[in-house]
Order: C-alpha cells, then structure tokens, then sequence
C-alpha cells in the first residue's frame, strides 16, 4: 500500500487546537497532584492543656506533628497557604480544561473511543496507571496523535483495548486496590457500569456496546504471582499471559495525551513506536499465530515505521532497546 495512502494530515486548525489542549491538561494533571499533597487539613487541638497540630487526613485518620512552637506553626501556615493556592489554580485550570474539551469536540480533534480515555482517567484517579500499558492496536492513537496525522482505518479498526499490567509492580498494585476496597473490574464500571468479566474468557470485561478490555501479562518469572487475580474479588480480572508480554514490558515507553470522539483527554502510556513495530513484525512471523491476525499484524508494523520516517524521524535517533 502507498504510504501517501496510510495517512491523512489534520487541519492547521486541530493541530493548533491539539496543542492548545494539551497544555491545559499538563497543566491541570500537576495541579491536581499539588491539590492531592496537601488533601485533607490541619488544625490546633488542646491536648492535655497544651496547643497541638493536628494533620488530619483525606480518610479522617490524624496525626500529631508537635506542640505549638515556631516551627509548628511556619508548618501550619505553609500547608494551609499551599492548600488555598493550589485549589484556586485547579479550579481555574478545571474551568480552562472544560472549554478545551469543547473545542476538541467542535473541531473534531480526537478519536480514541470514550471508554479507552475514560478507563485510562479512571486508573489514573487512584493512583495506578502507572501499573498498566496501553499496548496493541490502540497504541496507533497515541504515535498519529504525536505525528498530527490519522492512520487509515484498516489498520485502526478494533472493538477491544489491550492493557499490559506490569507485574513487577503487583504489591503496590494490589495495596492500593485493597486500600480503596475496590477490584479493576469495580474501577472500569465507573467508566461504564454495563462492564462485565467474560464467563469463559476471565481475562476480558465487555460491556454493553460490544467493547472489551483485555488485561494481559508476562510469562511468570522471578517473584511474579501466577495464576494472578486482580484483586481479592471472585469475579474480578484474571490476567493473562501473552508469548510477547516480556518483550513488551521491557520496551522503550512513550507517553502522549490523547483525545477522545468526546473531546476529553488522557495520558496514555504505551510502547516507542519502532519497538512496536518489530514487535508486531516478530508476531506476523511467529509460528501459530492466528492466520487472521498476521496480516494486520505486518499491517501495522509497516504502518507504524512509515508514521516515525515521514513524521518522527527523530525518534530513530533514541536508543533502541534490544528486543
């Protein structure tokens, strides 16, 4: 196929739109983080006849951080002056990201299904998306929106999202899901409640659209959990493992905020671009791949390497990883 066939330009206007966009969301993310160091307060108590400081937490639990002194209070008028600060610009740049939202909708800026977007926020607001990867067909999204362009459909079209979890990370994972007394399959139904894991296929959730999400590993190695739930729920995810998960999860990482048909946006992480494409090259090769998978799986791997040529050809100047 002709690469002046695979890709077609956005307007100067999306393109300007997209970068206005992303500022605003980069900027709101660090404040959002800001606003999270200094969730819950603090407060003098009298203990035992004397002033104390108190720092209460976002869930009620307190802690003692010494009597009234200099100190103390420079602590005190510190936090409560960050705290004040930190909610105003938030609230500000909130406002800000709701009129980019708009705009990337009016002018047609993004097209990354809703749920994806809305499943990435989603791992992000607890503090978890650093434990998975958006890898496979979706990954396209985030290499055309870094190069300005759109890939042609028929390497885009999928009803289902592959996320790598990084088992590495399993402990810290699973802490914070206990912590909130919650499940991953709890944290997709509040993207979409109609999310439900397959019966027969314990590693995909599907909901009431058709869509479905994939949560896929390594081959157990080292101190890696296996079989491995997601969490303590019965019905929760069970992960499972693909020949390739080691190659990806040792992959160069590129991350890119993406928009989706909604206009809202997210930080994707997925693979480098060129990794993906000799990954994908490896699998239309491989011995017992599904017939009907190899041809887009060549697809995409000359798709992606023409995409870093005629619009990333910087990134074949960073180190390649050895997969």
């Amino acid at each position: 196929m002709p690469t002046n066939t695979l890709f077609l330009d956005q307007s100067e206007s999306q393109k300007r739109q997209y970068i206005d966009a992303e500022t605003v969301f980069l900027a709101f993310s660090k404040a959002k983080k800001a606003a999270a160091e200094v969730r819950g307060s603090m407060l003098w108590r009298e203990l035992r006849g004397k002033q104390t400081l108190i720092r209460t937490s976002a869930t009620g639990a307190q802690k003692s951080l010494g009597l009234h002194s200099d100190e103390t209070q420079a602590i005190f008028d510190s936090f409560m002056a960050r705290k004040a600060a930190t909610q105003v610009r938030l609230k500000a740049l909130k406002a800000q990201l709701t009129t980019q939202q708009r705009l990337n909708r009016a002018l047609r800026v993004g097209r990354v299904p809703n749920v994806v977007v809305g499943v990435i926020n989603a791992l992000d607001n607890i503090g978890v998306q650093d434990h998975f990867m958006v890898v496979g067909t979706h990954a396209l999204y985030a290499y055309e929106t870094a190069a300005g362009v759109r890939i042609s459909e028929d390497a885009m079209a999928t009803r289902d999202v592959d996320m790598l979890f990084d088992t590495r990370k399993h402990i810290a994972f699973f802490t914070a899901i206990k912590k909130l007394d919650s499940s991953l399959i709890g944290v997709l139904r509040k993207v979409d409640a109609s999310f439900e894991v397959v019966e027969d296929q314990h590693y995909t959730a599907r909901n009431q659209d058709g869509f479905e999400v994939d949560i896929i590993r390594r081959t157990a190695r080292d101190a890696d959990p296996h079989p491995l739930r997601m969490s303590d729920d019965e019905d929760d995810f069970w992960a499972v493992q693909v020949s390739m998960g080691e190659k990806l999860q040792s992959a160069r990482r590129m991350d890119q905020v993406v928009v989706s048909t909604s206009g809202d946006m997210a930080l994707m992480r997925t693979v480098h671009p060129l990794d993906f494409a000799r990954i994908k090259q490896t699998l239309s090769q491989q011995v017992g791949r599904d017939p009907n998978k190899r041809g887009k799986d060549a697809l995409q791997s000359r798709t992606v390497t023409a995409l870093v040529e005629q619009y990333l050809p910087h990134l074949f100047l960073q180190k390649a990883t050895d997969i």
